[in-house]
């Protein structure tokens, strides 16, 4: 878990607003003289006593590394170098870098070609880049070293971050230039991500940082600068240096749908030992359709709900990218997904999405006149997904059905034939079917159905490539079949499909995408086939994810060992990556890869909360 000195800091409310990428002078010397790697490992590297550290890192454990203005990427990139050349396998680096003015994708692959020593991390970097939309973004250089970029003001966005900081690359323009990042602000943050054994090291000399550091508890030296730079700064937190150790262990997981192998995935790739238990196998529940879309809901408006549609939308395209999936075109494809105007309300929204920058040109661009189209999305199989996860080492399965659970160190689960379960600890992943478990019931959960149509594929649409969301959605054709869907059904809960959802599926096409409604076949379109579903959404539309919270107590307290990662209704596909990843630090102990306010949003200790603050004596 997250260290609790860091965790129980009340963050601050971010004015969220868009980020303004840069234009890059390449005429600028930096970018053209030879020795400005030499200076970046000079002044942050060799200030910092990287490499002797990293070699004296114990088995295991973890190195994380501040930084106050990422431009390039040059410094982190060098950093990431050194750690895998003297670090000990079983560690692990993370990067953490804020940038206000973040330069665009083309801007930062000429800028990074100056230093061709670094491609195989610059290559990393580039392909994980995320649009310069505001906020956290998770990125892997390398399986054992991780970025979180942080997107907006220094100021803003540490307070919104709770891990401590092993060492600090104060960079970015002299006091004299950037008065506005030099603050006491700023200093106090340093300070308080910091712990006995934490340095820094910055370019600058300048009195008022090196007063201002010292003030906040940084032993300050200066140092020889680098080439004509007479002198730079490096400081300390005075006492002996200790890195955390990243928690492994057993973990069960509960469910093998999108959330379950995501989540088992995540945990996986730590280090974990992962135990996932489902009684009717991967993805067969709201997951298995046989297609699914990977979209989100564009918004200008940034508050915590809009960004996690946002950033957990450009997670899961990283995901997938990373994971090479999909690879083969029975799979899918993620070719950009068509968002047609419903009404003149969605219209509106979609394009001051656009207009006021808040979802940029890299993710979100006009499609002719009367839609929009999700650059990187589109359409894959759930299913093959899930089993692509999956299928890891360290990832077991088991058909069980999990009755009942038990917190503790180590949490257990009993089973459907009383056997129990130890680890050390447990994640639910298993949708409405949650409330069933004993002292569940009280979750706020709504089940919703959903029946899906498969039509058989014509010569026209045959030649159709993208996913098509109108209403509902449309998918190009897998296996001769188009997904024709969905159905919303708040108030049914029978499982047989129907004649009239079907009809009404189609005639939802029809209405709005009448011309392909048409190519499919118009009146004599082929249903093949229909699946029905539950999907799973909580009452304010966002998942629950993180610590299960005993309700029975007040003030509630969360339960030792039990996390939730449910409620993705439909936006499963797009969701999940970056809730399991939520989980998967939380438990190992890591930088978490959202800002404070998102995490209390997902936090399925919001509705305890709200209660009550109506009702202080709600129980349930």
């Amino acid at each position: 878990m997250t260290n609790p000195t860091f965790s129980s800091i009340q963050p601050a409310t971010v004015d969220w607003q868009e980020t303004t990428p840069v234009a890059v002078d390449f005429d600028d010397p930096y970018f053209s003289r030879q020795d400005g790697m030499a200076e970046s490992d000079y002044v942050f590297l060799q200030g910092n006593r990287l490499p002797e550290r990293f070699r004296a890192m114990a088995a295991g454990s973890i190195f994380v590394i501040g930084e106050t203005g990422f431009g390039t990427g040059l410094n982190c990139l060098l950093a990431a170098r050194d750690f895998l050349e003297h670090a000990p396998p079983s560690t692990r680096l993370h990067l953490v870098s804020v940038e206000k003015h973040p330069l665009r994708k083309a801007d930062l692959a000429r800028a990074l070609a100056h230093w061709p020593a670094l491609c195989s991390l610059t290559e990393r970097l580039l392909a994980e880049y995320p649009a310069p939309a505001p906020g956290f973004h998770r990125l892997q250089l390398h399986p054992r070293v991780q970025l979180t970029l942080l997107h907006g003001d220094a100021q803003a966005l540490w307070p919104q971050f709770h891990h401590p900081v092993d060492a600090w690359f104060l960079d970015g323009f002299a006091p004299a230039r950037n008065p506005d990042m030099w603050q006491p602000e700023l200093f106090a943050q340093l300070a308080r991500l910091s712990h006995p054994g934490t340095t820094l090291a910055t370019f600058t000399a300048a009195g008022v940082v090196r007063r201002g550091l010292a003030e906040v508890g940084f032993a300050m030296h200066k140092h020889d600068g680098f080439g004509h730079k007479r002198h730079m700064l490096v400081g300390k937190i005075e006492g002996q240096e200790a890195h955390p150790v990243s928690a492994t262990g057993h973990i069960l997981v509960v469910g093998a749908g999108l959330a379950g192998a995501t989540t088992a995935r995540a945990l996986a790739e730590r280090g974990c030992q992962v135990t996932v238990l489902d009684p009717d196998g991967i993805a067969n529940h709201a997951s298995g359709n046989l297609a699914g879309v990977v979209y989100s809901t564009p918004s200008a408006h940034l508050t915590p709900q809009n960004r996690f549609y946002q950033q957990s939308y450009g997670h899961a395209l990283r995901w997938l990218q990373r994971h090479r999936y999909p690879a083969h075109p029975e799979d899918g494809n993620l070719n950009g997904v068509i968002q047609h105007y419903v009404d003149e309300r969605q219209q509106d929204k979609l394009e001051q999405a656009m207009t006021t920058g808040a979802w940029p040109k890299e993710l979100l661009q006009p499609h002719g006149d009367n839609a929009v189209q999700l650059l990187g999305g589109g359409y894959l199989r759930p299913a093959r997904w899930c089993q692509h996860l999956l299928n890891h080492p360290a990832i077991s399965q088991v058909s069980a059905r999990v009755v009942s659970l038990q917190e503790g160190a180590p949490a257990q689960v009993t089973l459907e034939n009383g056997e129990t379960l130890s680890a050390d600890a447990v994640v639910l992943c298993t949708a409405g079917q949650s409330q069933s478990l004993p002292g569940l019931g009280w979750l706020p959960l709504k089940h919703i159905r959903g029946q899906v149509s498969y039509c058989q594929a014509t010569e026209a649409s045959r030649r159709w490539q993208q996913a098509q969301c109108h209403g509902g959605y449309l998918t190009p054709a897998l296996n001769e079949l188009h997904c024709v869907g969905a159905t919303f059904k708040l108030h049914e809960d029978h499982t047989h499909a129907t004649d009239s959802d079907d009809a009404e599926n189609l005639a939802q096409l029809k209405h709005h995408l009448p011309a392909l409604w048409q190519e499919l076949g118009g009146d004599h379109i082929q249903i093949v086939d229909r699946r029905v579903a539950f999907r799973c959404q909580s009452i304010d539309f966002l998942p629950l994810c993180g610590p299960l919270p005993v309700a029975t107590d007040n003030p509630h307290r969360p339960a030792q060992g039990l996390y939730l990662n449910v409620a993705h209704g439909s936006r499963g596909i797009t969701g999940t990556p970056l809730c399991a990843e939520l989980i998967a630090e939380m438990i190992c102990g890591q930088p978490l890869p959202m800002d404070q306010e998102m995490i209390d949003a997902l936090a399925p200790a919001r509705f305890i909360l709200r209660k009550r603050k109506k009702q202080p004596e709600w129980m349930p």
